[in-house]
């Protein structure tokens, strides 16, 4: 089927902020007495934010601070760190300016809508794209495809006339699932994980994305 629109990712595709996150939780977890270590690679790439704190909490339990309230901590964090020392990916305006000259633009992100209302403001995105979807608002999250579905939905298209662009394994595999064309740019050191050769297009930085590519496949 003809494309039709794109949806994307936001963490780690769009802007630099797998980083940030993993220096926000290096500060709170080990606030907490979580021995997450500086170089340690960051486990929970990927997972919904609760899911984050409730792996480390089942892992290395804290006495004080509610799982609740570290969530907003690390969110809170997270949001500081964006607006000080975020930068948007290589290539990221140049993905958004090709596909969106091809059809609407949808996010689809693990990220709470919160925060990513505020990281596209920071960054001057947030009119780029039709609709914005969270995780937080399924009852799954990435592999699950239901952010993707749910994103294609908003849009009134089909999910096969969709290209996701992610960056993660879990949305590979949750685009996938939801029967929808796929661009990975993996990190280099997740570039062999199985996942990604599922994907139609793998690139190493989104500013390989061409016209050519996009061409072939859009009305």
């Amino acid at each position: 089927m003809t494309l039709r629109a794109t949806l994307f990712d936001m963490d780690g595709l769009l802007i630099d902020s797998e980083i940030l996150w993993h220096k926000a939780e290096v500060e709170i977890f080990g606030a907490l007495g979580v021995p997450i270590g500086e170089a340690d690679g960051r486990s929970t790439k990927g997972m919904f934010v609760n899911e984050v704190v409730e792996y480390w909490y089942s892992r290395y339990p804290w006495p004080d601070a509610s799982t609740g309230t570290v969530v907003e901590m690390l969110l809170n964090r997270v949001g500081d760190l964006v607006e000080t020392e975020g930068r948007l990916m290589p290539g990221a305006l140049h993905a958004l300016d090709l596909t969106g000259d091809r059809g609407p633009l949808a996010l689809a992100s693990s990220t709470p809508m919160e925060l990513i209302i505020r990281c596209l403001k920071h960054f001057s995105l947030l009119e780029r794209f039709v609709s914005l979807h969270s995780a937080e608002h399924e009852p799954y999250g990435k592999p699950h495809p239901g952010v993707f579905l749910s994103a294609a939905l908003s849009l009134d298209v089909a999910p096969q006339a969709c290209l996701v662009v992610e960056d993660s394994a879990a949305g590979v595999i949750a685009a996938r699932a939801g029967n929808m064309s796929v661009v990975a740019v993996p990190v280099a050191e997740d570039i062999f994980e199985p996942a990604f050769a599922l994907a139609d297009l793998v690139l190493e930085s989104l500013e390989e994305l061409s016209s050519t590519w996009l061409d072939e496949r859009f009305a």
